[in-house]
């Protein structure tokens, strides 16, 4: 690598933040997202989030059903520039019934914002995506939102975070009064306060003081809210954890900013400390050793397909974390499970669903890719060998129907959406042995919604699906399985890559299926 591309190579790395922000369905996660993009001048209107039946519809929501239900069900991915930083938000379906998809999204992630509803402090869903980035080991950066309704006291939520979730907390700045009495906060590294001013923050009006208990912080607080401000941050310099950059980066430590994400007030604030103490890209584990984002061969995985993006075009995107190396537009790379040499030709960034053709990209950036039916979750791309990424998991489906097809002359069309959501792990396919019925298994209700909903929308074809009181799918590792000792409460059927999978009913039928095949494995998922 010569000296100029080399410092072009590290200029642009530590230019790149890649996030993923997580919280439960209704914490404010759409009204963020699209708070930052209006900072980045990546829109130039924050669509209105406020009204369910609003009948502008949040940029980032762009599939029928999630216009319909107010939600996000896929995972977008948006970039912005920001003040010499380039900023990719990963935005993950906050509805648990997505773990799958939101799980294997934060894989692409460096860090994590993790946003808190004031009132409601940490929920279920919060709670299943903070395991999953501890699990990583990374950066968790906290927002505590709606600080403008009425919600718990800060220190309980500082509490909870601790109790529940197992992590302390710096606060970066103190709420000064709630609710409808909510003045603003005061900036504790900064020294100054922020004047919350209602609805519309196009200007944060912001007031330099020498200390909390300066004159000016009591003439904004009013009598009672200053001594109780006064009170709170001695409390926090004396008992609190101090700020430590390492504990932030190991995911030990969380920088915790107050605002009203809906009014604008505090997100900027919250952007300029992210981006200054987020880490960079970081390395990505392979059959081959860490992979270091500098490395000059690029490499990348797979983490998301999405089919039919554009219903015009029946398309399918295949989205692509940039590990190392640079991309650069129409560049040959392997398929390492293919074992071939592909050619990227049209590679897309995202606005939600505006996408522009990229000429380049750098180790952090997310790529769409056009994929005329070659990708798999987990491929990896390389120009280094046979790098092969050990990025993504898989989850063990807990629901399972039986589907067909109501319409017999649709069959074609029927395998076809059938694979092709597969593919995308929106759905787990098994067929039964013998007979040949499909059995779908997923994690969570609304997926079985989703299916039905794009195998009509999509391909035409409407399903039965009849649910089965299934609960548990193990993967089976035998030399010699016998089909007949999975007959109670239990069924032996095959995943797309033809392994044996037991479903089981209950527990009890899992261990007695257990009992009987002493030499078998049963395994939570795919070998």
């Amino acid at each position: 690598m010569s000296m100029d591309t080399k410092q072009k190579m590290i200029e642009e790395v530590h230019k790149r933040r890649t996030f993923a922000i997580i919280s439960h369905p209704d914490a404010g996660k759409t009204t963020l997202t699209e708070k930052l993009l209006l900072f980045g001048g990546a829109i130039r209107l924050a669509g209105t989030v406020k009204g369910r039946k609003a009948s502008k519809h949040a940029t980032s929501d762009w599939m029928e059903i999630e216009k319909q239900r107010g939600i996000s069900v896929t995972s977008s991915v948006m970039q912005f520039d920001y003040e010499g930083h380039r900023v990719n938000i990963l935005d993950t379906p906050g509805h648990q019934d997505f773990s799958e998809d939101t799980y294997r999204t934060l894989t692409a992630a460096d860090s994590a914002v993790m946003l808190i509803d004031s009132a409601k402090g940490v929920e279920a869903q919060t709670k299943k995506l903070f395991q999953v980035c501890r699990m990583r080991g990374i950066p968790i950066f906290t927002f505590i939102n709606k600080m403008d309704r009425e919600g718990q006291n800060p220190f309980d939520l500082l509490e909870e975070l601790e109790q529940v979730l197992g992590i302390r907390s710096y606060p970066m700045n103190w709420p000064i009064g709630s609710g409808k009495q909510f003045r603003g906060v005061y900036d504790r590294k900064l020294t100054q306060v922020e004047l919350f001013q209602g609805d519309d923050h196009k200007e944060i009006q912001v007031r330099k003081v020498s200390g909390y208990d300066d004159p000016i912080v009591k003439e904004i607080a009013g009598d009672y809210f200053y001594d109780q401000l006064v009170s709170d941050l001695e409390l926090l310099d004396v008992a609190g954890d101090e700020f430590d950059l390492e504990k932030v980066k190991s995911g030990e430590l969380t920088p915790v900013f107050f605002g009203s994400a809906i009014n604008n007030f505090g997100v900027q604030t919250f952007l300029e400390n992210f981006l200054q103490l987020a880490p960079t890209p970081t390395p990505r584990g392979s059959s081959a050793g860490a992979i270091d984002p500098m490395s000059e061969k690029f490499t990348g995985y797979i983490f998301k397909i999405q089919a039919n993006m554009n219903p015009a075009h029946r398309d399918r995107i295949a989205f692509l974390r940039i590990c190392s190396g640079k991309f650069e537009r129409g560049m040959s790379v392997k398929h390492v499970r293919a074992g071939k040499d592909i050619k990227l030709a049209q590679p897309q960034q995202f606005l939600a669903q505006d996408r522009d053709i990229v000429e380049e990209a750098y180790p952090g950036d997310i790529i769409g890719l056009f994929d005329p039916g070659i990708f798999r979750l987990g491929d990896s791309l390389s120009q280094a060998g046979n790098i092969e990424f050990n990025e993504l998991p898989t989850f063990s489906p807990e629901l399972f129907s039986k589907v067909t097809v109501k319409n017999a002359l649709k069959h074609k069309q029927f395998q076809k959406g059938v694979d092709q959501l597969t593919e995308e792990g929106t759905i787990q396919v098994f067929r039964t042995i013998g007979f040949d019925d499909l059995i779908l298994g997923v994690v969570g209700q609304l997926q079985f919604e989703v299916f039905e909903y794009r195998m009509k929308g999509e391909y035409g074809v409407d399903v039965q699906l009849q649910r089965t009181n299934f609960q548990f799918a193990r993967w089976i590792v035998d030399e010699n399985i016998d089909p007949g000792k999975f007959r109670i409460n239990s069924q032996l059927v095959k995943d797309k890559n033809d392994n044996y999978v037991a479903l089981f009913e209950s527990e009890y039928a899992m261990r007695s299926a257990m009992e009987k095949n002493p030499n078998a494995k049963f395994l939570e998922n795919a070998p």
